[in-house]
């Protein structure tokens, strides 16, 4: 029979796949795969598969077959059109079978952990926000969660290895990722290899506090969903560091489309974001949890203060990028 490798979890029309009935479906309906869903690299005889929107790492490009070096085949997920909260609750579903939730809080994990039903985890500083946010929403709604604390010693500990492990090292994505890795690290210490996220619930949806005031929310919306690969990148080389990887709902192909299908003046309206998924929320969570403005990941956990100080220790007042490249060049002995 044939053996494949495979990285994350594959589904078909909806039925998350085992390992056995992916050998069987290379074997014998080999086509199928052109029809997968998840996030996934796959590997079997000479050939190699990833995701439709490259969520796993793997080689050869996002939403591809490539058999001997040559692209054979395109990767869409065969899944009907539905409505918005249909294709949230479905994609909970699919990833809720294993793994911990990432919960800030906000609404994006709120959501995503009520619907699951699993352990989550929380990060922050002491008495930061998003440790404060977590503790409310997790108790409001009956959650099982673990709060984890951490200090800046223990963050300029691992700046150098999330430094080693971004491609793009600059200090917003380090400050995301830093705060994924101390998620990771408490996922892999647990024994969990799947994190599920909220990631990708700003792009689609018209989170960040900029849609507010620009002219151009359709393009941006459109720029910041294609900006979504890189951070995808970014964030599971540090989950990878710990035996872990992200999986986002978010990012399943049936809520991709059924959020892309709303025009952009009803995710951003009268000084509300995110209007479409809040509304789908508060059928499931508390309205004052669902319309909660959440800071970004980096401020609510306390890491983007945390740095800035670690700058200025160490000379370097007005530039986090000239601390950041100086961790670089001591990490290179130059």
């Amino acid at each position: 029979m044939t053996s494949h490798h495979l990285a994350g979890w594959v589904e078909l029309d909806g039925t998350r796949l085992s390992p056995e009935a992916i050998d069987t479906i290379l074997l014998t309906t080999p086509g199928q795969v052109c029809h997968f869903g998840g996030e996934f690299f796959l590997a079997w005889n000479t050939c190699s598969a990833r995701d439709h929107f490259g969520l796993m790492e793997g080689a050869g490009p996002k939403g591809a077959i490539v058999c001997d070096g040559e692209i054979r085949g395109e990767i869409v997920p065969r899944a009907p059109e539905m409505p918005l909260e249909e294709a949230i609750v479905t994609a909970v579903r699919l990833r809720s079978d294993e793994g911990v939730v990432a919960l800030s809080g906000g609404v994006d994990s709120t959501l995503v952990a009520k619907l699951a039903g699993r352990e989550c985890v929380a990060v922050g500083l002491a008495d930061s926000h998003d440790l404060k946010q977590a503790q409310l929403a997790a108790g409001t709604l009956n959650l099982s969660c673990t709060y984890v604390t951490i200090t800046e010693n223990e963050i300029e500990s691992a700046l150098p290895e999330v430094l080693r492990a971004i491609p793009q090292k600059n200090p917003v994505n380090a400050g995301i990722a830093l705060t994924q890795y101390f998620i990771a690290r408490w996922a892999g210490k647990h024994g969990y290899r799947r994190i599920i996220t909220g990631q990708g619930a700003d792009e689609l949806f018209g989170g960040y506090s900029r849609y507010l005031e620009t002219t151009t929310l359709e393009t941006d919306l459109e720029r910041d969903f294609a900006g979504l690969e890189a951070q995808a990148r970014r964030d599971q080389a540090v989950a990878a560091l710990h035996g872990t990887y992200l999986s986002m709902p978010y990012l399943d192909i049936r809520v991709v489309r059924a959020a892309r299908a709303i025009p952009a003046a009803e995710k951003v309206n009268n000084g509300r974001r995110k209007i479409p998924l809040r509304t789908v929320a508060e059928r499931y969570i508390p309205q004052d949890l669902a319309w909660y403005e959440k800071k970004a990941m980096q401020y609510g956990s306390g890491v983007w203060p945390a740095l800035r100080k670690l700058a200025r220790k160490n000379g370097y007042k007005t530039s986090m990028q000239d601390y950041i490249d100086q961790i670089i060049r001591v990490e290179h002995g130059l």
